[in-house]
């Protein structure tokens, strides 16, 4: 993978989403393999501890009621079969009235999922699929949505707080603040730098990433008080089922509002307090995770950018052969990008001269000449669409795919050119991350 940018190697050139993309699935690979040796390393003991204590209570109620073995289990599959139905121990609010259904179909679009209820009936299982269809969906694009939201008044808010400082930086020493057309005509050429400076300054992802953070942690804090007044668990606890609930992970393995009676607390401030806090946290985790992958994406550009680097030294020494053809989307040294920066308009253009003149010929295109023309078409059709949906079409720039980030889809397209690290006018340079 080192060998991206030709067959130095002897490995052909590789696009530079795919490289990424392998990257990614590489890192993930060894994300996983190091988080199930550590559950694995944590969790394994308590499992044979609680498996060994477990039998030796099977084994002594065996013995105590005169039961066989063979009876107790079979009564113990009927109570899990009754535990699926929603049926617990202990008494539990309904799971099928219509505050429960609610509370059902809340975590079935927000994708949590907590397990404790589910459909039983053929008709409800059908309808679950139909409906979380277009539940999901749905709600996808409202977090989208309240990213989009979010991000606007994180940067509205720090560039105010950038402009601040600016023009606390651009007092005169006797304390007087200059009118802005003293300042353009009497400073000059530096009025002119700064204009442009605050006119296309962008927060940047690691302020945004830090911001968010904080409110998730903050509505976190707020909901572990509440759940460890309201349920009586502890404060660990609850700050772990914030987790898995905010983020939609949703294990059920501790459920809120299902009690009948709160003892001490009024039960629909209590509801309405947990559907707040579960709303809350899951747009802002959904908005955090989303920023963060921002920044994995920059370490992976970086990567990218230090594996490109052996390959420059290669070129050189091999030459340059006057018939080949470059690929497009290959990741290529910078010199060698340049030279080629065409775009979809224009590379269809001289593929459907080429293909005319084959048809005035009566030649037979190849597969791969038909391939690439298909792909162009394609491609042509996608920004088409895209330019419909936005209402506008899209600007052309050189550097569109110089910082890897334009062109992004969902949430990585909402964040494309609002952040510092993700505009397409930034330099390579200020890219790397380290």
């Amino acid at each position: 993978m080192a060998c991206r940018s030709g067959s130095c190697c002897g490995c052909g050139p590789i696009n530079e989403d795919n490289a990424r993309f392998l990257l990614l699935a590489l890192f993930i690979i060894i994300y996983l393999l190091c988080g199930a040796a550590v559950f694995s390393a944590l969790e394994q003991p308590r499992e044979r501890e609680a498996k060994e204590r477990w039998a030796q209570r099977f084994e002594h109620f065996s013995q105590r009621h005169n039961l066989s073995k063979k009876d107790l289990k079979n009564f113990l599959r009927n109570y899990e079969e009754a535990n699926l139905a929603g049926i617990r121990v202990d008494t539990v609010r309904p799971r099928w009235d219509f505050t429960g259904a609610f509370y059902f179909v809340g975590t079935v679009v927000s994708t949590i999922g907590f397990g404790m209820t589910t459909p039983a009936t053929i008709g409800g299982k059908i309808f679950l699929m139909v409906y979380g269809l277009l539940g999901c969906a749905a709600t996808i694009l409202f977090f989208n949505l309240f990213l989009e939201r979010v991000i606007t008044i994180i940067a509205v808010v720090l560039k105010s707080c950038h402009e601040r400082r600016h023009n606390k930086a651009v007092l005169p020493p006797n304390g007087h603040q200059v009118s802005r057309g003293n300042r353009a005509g009497g400073a000059g050429g530096s009025g002119e730098a700064k204009g442009p400076d605050l006119a296309g300054w962008k927060p940047s992802v690691y302020c945004v990433m830090l911001i968010l953070g904080a409110a998730a942690i903050l509505v976190s804090c707020c909901a572990s008080f509440m759940y460890t007044a309201a349920e009586g668990w502890g404060y660990l606890d609850s700050l772990y089922f914030c987790f898995v609930a905010f983020s939609t992970i949703g294990f059920g393995d501790m459920v809120s509002s299902q009690r009948v009676v709160y003892e001490g607390h009024a039960m629909v401030a209590y509801r309405l307090g947990n559907f707040f806090f579960i709303l809350t946290g899951v747009c802002c985790i959904y908005s955090l995770f989303n920023v963060i992958s921002i920044v994995i994406k920059q370490v992976l550009n970086w990567l990218l950018m230090r594996l490109e680097a052996p390959c420059r030294c290669c070129l050189p020494s091999r030459g340059h052969h006057p018939h080949r053809r470059p690929r497009r989307n290959v990741v290529a040294p910078g010199h060698l990008r340049a030279r080629r920066d065409l775009s979809i308009e224009t590379d269809a253009i001289n593929e459907s001269d080429t293909d005319n003149g084959r048809r005035m010929s009566g030649e037979m295109i190849s597969m791969r000449d038909f391939l690439a023309a298909n792909k162009v078409n394609l491609a042509i059709m996608q920004k088409q669409l895209s330019e419909m949906a936005i209402g506008h079409p899209r600007q052309l720039a050189s550097s569109s795919r110089q910082n890897g980030f334009s062109g992004g889809v969902g949430a990585l397209g909402i964040m494309n050119n609002r952040l510092a690290e993700t505009s397409v006018d930034r330099s390579e340079n200020r890219l790397n991350p380290f």
